[in-house]
């Protein structure tokens, strides 16, 4: 006898009886395709083989899970009840096997579960819960992974002499690996932010963090402004990511100035760092890509036009009342269809 069971991806001798241990290093995997049903092997041309009379295949639903190789009747053995009564042990083994496989399955499914909620408990303490609110301005946020877990990130900062920092970005891919980016990044902004680094030092120290932790396999748009109360002007660094809009006075601002992606080049291209005079009350909206992948119904995009117009009938609005009225409008314009990526809003509030 030899019984034969698939694990790994490859067939392996688990258990026999009266076979040299020379013979059963013999691969006859190629032969099992053949047998789908109880059948004489004898007639077939292996050295293997040849030590048995019959082999029985142990199936679950069509499937093969072993093999059981049989042999050393007698001319006057009652073969067929033999047979029968081993079949009928190897059914028993087939389920027995397919119910240990199901719930190994069922355990490591939960495990996975249980991991990703952690990861996402974990990412969710990266993500600030509260953000600030005073008379001179005001921060609101819209965060929703595709997933469990997802690759946006945003964050603010207060600094020193009446200035405080946001930022907004978006790590290539999903998931896991995007969400493990996410945290590193997020502790590198956090650290070099404190470093009184300029904008353009900072960003440039961002892009080498990156490149030594991904060797150019991932990148990150980003997004970065400061704000300084007393001398009221904007500065930002746009790395390859959504331009963010501004309203004020009844005008809308492109802030798309700065540099390419985070991640992509040793040293980076060109880098421009941007700069706004607050001289009335200003409304910033910035996004992930998430946001103009919306579809709605009919298959049309939600593009910047469309943000503009929003923003522009919408920017007096407070920064939470305006994400309220966001959310509102884009349930409406996609109705039933699904958010198709991470999606992400920090909108900014400046008085």
């Amino acid at each position: 006898m030899a019984l034969y069971f698939l694990e790994e991806k490859k067939w392996t001798c688990k258990a026999s009886i009266h076979i040299p241990p020379e013979l059963l290093k013999e691969d006859i995997s190629s032969f099992f395709p053949r047998f789908t049903q109880l059948s004489h092997v004898q007639n077939l041309d292996h050295p293997l083989i040849r030590e048995f009379d019959v082999v029985i295949p142990v199936l679950h639903k069509n499937t093969p899970l072993g093999y059981v190789f049989i042999g050393g009747f007698g001319e006057n053995e009652d073969v067929y009840n033999k047979v029968q009564l081993i079949t009928a042990i190897t059914n028993i083994i087939a389920v027995a096997i397919e119910n240990k496989r199901l719930f190994k399955r069922q355990l490591e499914q939960e495990r996975m579960k249980r991991e990703m909620e952690l990861a996402s408990e974990m990412q969710h303490l990266l993500i600030p819960s509260q953000l600030p609110k005073c008379a001179h301005y005001e921060l609101a946020s819209i965060y929703k992974p595709h997933s469990v877990v997802g690759g946006d990130y945003f964050d603010f900062i207060e600094l020193e002499n009446d200035r405080f920092a946001f930022c907004i970005g978006d790590i290539s891919g999903k998931g896991i690996a995007a969400a493990l980016l996410m945290a590193n990044f997020q502790a590198h902004f956090q650290s070099l932010i404190h470093e009184r680094r300029s904008l353009a030092e900072l960003v440039k120290a961002l892009n080498q963090s990156v490149l030594r932790i991904t060797h150019g396999d991932k990148f990150i748009t980003f997004f970065v402004a400061e704000y300084d109360l007393r001398m009221q002007t904007l500065s930002y660094v746009n790395a390859g990511h959504n331009p963010p809009a501004m309203a004020m006075s009844g005008k809308i601002y492109r802030l798309d100035k700065g540099c390419t992606i985070l991640g992509a080049f040793q040293e980076l291209p060109r880098l421009e760092v941007g700069e706004l005079y607050i001289d009335d009350e200003a409304l910033i909206l910035s996004y992930t890509d998430g946001l103009t992948d919306i579809r709605n119904e009919e298959g049309e995009f939600m593009d910047e036009a469309y943000g503009y117009e929003f923003l522009l009938r919408n920017h007096m609005l407070s920064a939470s009342m305006f994400n309220e009225k966001l959310l509102e409008d884009i349930d409406l314009f996609k109705g039933a269809e699904n958010f198709p990526d991470d999606f992400t809003v920090l909108t900014c509030k400046i008085y």
